[in-house]
């Protein structure tokens, strides 16, 4: 099994360890996209990241986390979501709504030792993540870690830290290394 396969196993393993029974939730790469499927006829809710991409099962995860009861209760969360091809102004709303979900990536991408890179999702239209929206981001996972994340984030956080780094103070560090880089 190639090591990416085994780092997804390892995250797959602590998500439902912490959450299959508690929140009745499994966690499942391979798909060809990104899917949430609500919890169905005693069935357990999917998150669904693609193919065999680390960072887009960290990002499903990331929505799965701030997501509240009722939402997690639908497909989707309920979200409409706009594929690529968004113009300007949709890109704009677009990155509104993703600053919590990738500060949470972020936060768990540090917790397994995972690099991080922001998402525009819109690479058709060759729109990169604003520089607004990567400050935006960086200061909310500044928020996090110096305030604790959303409860399941902050769960699963602990659990992949134990699993992948067992790095004492992450949140020191990236403070740290954020404020000599990006002056935040």
């Amino acid at each position: 099994m190639p090591d990416s396969l085994k780092r997804l196993e390892k995250l797959k393993s602590v998500f439902e360890n912490l959450f299959s029974i508690e929140e009745n939730t499994l966690l499942q790469y391979g798909a060809e996209e990104p899917f949430y499927r609500a919890p169905e006829s005693g069935n357990k809710a999917i998150i669904f990241s693609r193919e065999d991409y680390f960072s887009s099962a960290l990002h499903e995860i990331a929505h799965w986390c701030i997501a509240g009861e009722e939402r997690r209760k639908l497909d989707d969360f309920g979200y409409w979501y706009k594929p690529e091809g968004r113009n300007q102004a949709e890109q704009t709303e677009f990155e509104k709504v993703e600053i919590k979900p990738q500060a949470i990536e972020w936060a768990l991408s540090l917790a397994c030792g995972e690099t991080f890179h922001f998402s525009a999702d819109n690479l058709t239209q060759g729109i990169d993540a604003s520089d607004s929206f990567k400050h935006n981001v960086t200061a909310q996972l500044k928020a996090y870690l110096e305030n604790g994340l959303p409860t399941r984030a902050q769960k699963l956080f602990d659990g992949l830290k134990k699993e992948f780094c067992n790095e004492p103070n992450l949140g020191e560090i990236f403070i740290n290394h954020q404020e000599v880089e990006l002056h935040v």
